[in-house]
């Protein structure tokens, strides 16, 4: 059910964007001099919460046309950051989102809470592939966040080489249709040896 501020402004997210990292905050002391794309990136504050921490490459994409008019406009006055937000239809699957980002790795990828969503409305095969072609361009840490039992799914997906180095059950919700918290698990998988690798340009 949609929620709406008293100014007339849906709210896209549960809480704000610092819940979207919870359980995940080891990535902040990882994100100085780091590339990002985020998949489903929102209003794009997830990527100012890892700019802030050093991350210079913010890339992010979204069905939304007013959400990624937001992202661009929160950091079209931060210089230092090189910001691309895109409108994609993830539907399209990994074609849809080559044609957006081509050619280039990024330290993180993140995949939060997005998963339910593009369960909706592409085959397993299509979703599968989707995850496998994001972890091909993830050169350090690939970052998810969903339920308990989509985890073998995106582990299965996952491209060769990746390990997963974190899981956290700390984040606990409350939604309207449910009278107990609801746990958000969230975990993060490193391609080998990427602890000591240097951040891609």
């Amino acid at each position: 059910m949609a929620d709406w501020t008293d100014k007339g402004v849906q709210r896209r997210v549960i809480s704000y964007s610092g819940f979207r990292l919870d359980g995940l905050a080891d990535l902040l002391a990882r994100a100085n001099g780091a590339s990002v794309l985020d998949i489903g990136c929102n209003r794009g504050h997830v990527c100012f919460d890892l700019f802030t921490h050093g991350a210079r490459v913010l890339h992010g994409c979204d069905n939304s046309e007013d959400t990624i008019r937001h992202a661009n406009e929160l950091f079209a006055d931060y210089r230092s950051a090189e910001a691309k937000f895109e409108v994609v239809d993830l539907a399209g699957g990994v074609k849809a989102v080559a044609d957006a980002f081509p050619d280039r790795q990024y330290d993180m990828v993140l995949y939060l809470a997005v998963h339910h969503k593009l369960r909706r409305v592409m085959s397993a095969d299509a979703l599968r592939d989707l995850i496998a072609y994001l972890s091909r361009r993830c050169a350090r840490f690939f970052v998810w966040r969903g339920d308990r039992e989509q985890l073998p799914e995106i582990e299965r997906a996952l491209d060769r080489g990746f390990r997963r180095v974190h899981y956290s059950e700390i984040c606990e919700i409350m939604l309207p249709e449910f009278k107990e918290p609801v746990i958000q698990p969230a975990a993060i998988w490193s391609r080998s040896s990427a602890v000591d690798r240097p951040p891609t340009k």
